[in-house]
């Protein structure tokens, strides 16, 4: 991680509250950034930003769960960027249609037919099924695209986002924790199978950090919704986190000199969430 002019970075789900921070941070070295995600808008709002404060990057729009959308990506990388050392796996994400509206089963969702309603049984699998995709997937796909020319081109270092659906089945987001709860799994094999290629792979997994979305989900004008007063309830530091706090994180997994020796292991920044039994 010395000569940063040289290196090139690929970060996933690259428009995102976190990974655009995490991008910002890298291009911010000198490291040429590759921004992917499925919405061009986000991500050149991101491109901009990194060439303001005068760095370098490239916003491609790409499905992470399509092989062919990836190795298109990868081409367009190793002609305009060059070859790559740094994979971050930050594209996920969830769907309303593949989350409860209730934390345990009613009888209810047998009949009711009411959208807003939405207990296990009156969930859309599609919807479900498509949230399983995105969070397993989506980066096991890049890792499988872009781990092969990194393999080739002498190593490099993998971080995938985990989360803190990885460890407790948190309510109401089943397809999700499923995924995520898989991921830890995936970052331990994927490490143990690329040590010999010089490749480490790692993982964050994040506590409650806000973004647009969780704003709204955790948060009120006078304080937090009942769900944002359960996780506070659960968060020894007693609030959410910020995009920055994932970067001093972010930066000893990719040092090969500070984390050298370090791979399959899954890092969690969550102001103590898990430390906290409850009572």
């Amino acid at each position: 991680m010395t000569d940063h002019n040289h290196q090139v970075a690929i970060v996933t789900g690259a428009g995102g509250t976190l990974c655009s921070e995490m991008a910002r941070a890298l291009a911010a070295k000198g490291i040429k950034i590759a921004l992917l995600g499925r919405d061009i808008k986000k991500l050149k709002i991101v491109e901009e930003q990194i060439a303001a404060a005068g760095g370098i990057s490239l916003a491609i729009s790409t499905d992470v769960t399509d092989q062919a959308s990836v190795e298109q990506a990868q081409k367009i990388i190793l002609e305009q960027l060059g070859k790559f050392n740094i994979l971050i796996n930050g594209a996920g994400g969830n769907q309303t249609e593949a989350i409860t509206t209730i934390n345990e089963f009613d009888p209810k969702e047998l009949t009711n037919t009411d959208p807003d309603f939405r207990g296990f049984f009156n969930l859309d699998m599609d919807r479900f099924l498509e949230v399983i995709k995105t969070n397993s997937m989506g980066s096991i796909i890049p890792s499988f695209v872009f781990g092969k020319t990194m393999a080739f081109h002498g190593g490099g270092s993998i971080i995938n986002i985990a989360s803190m659906s990885s460890y407790r089945a948190l309510s109401r987001v089943a397809a999700y924790a499923f995924a995520k709860s898989g991921m830890v799994s995936f970052t331990q094999w994927l490490g143990a199978y690329l040590a010999p290629a010089n490749i480490r792979v790692n993982a964050i997994a994040p506590g409650f950090f806000l973004n647009e979305r969780s704003t709204k989900l955790l948060t009120t004008p006078e304080g937090f919704t009942e769900r944002g007063a359960s996780i506070m309830k659960l968060s020894p530091m007693k609030k959410f986190g910020k995009a920055p706090q994932l970067i001093g994180t972010m930066n000893y997994l990719l040092d090969d000199e500070a984390s050298g020796f370090v791979t399959g292991i899954t890092i969690s920044v969550d102001g103590g969430f898990l430390a906290c039994g409850g009572i």
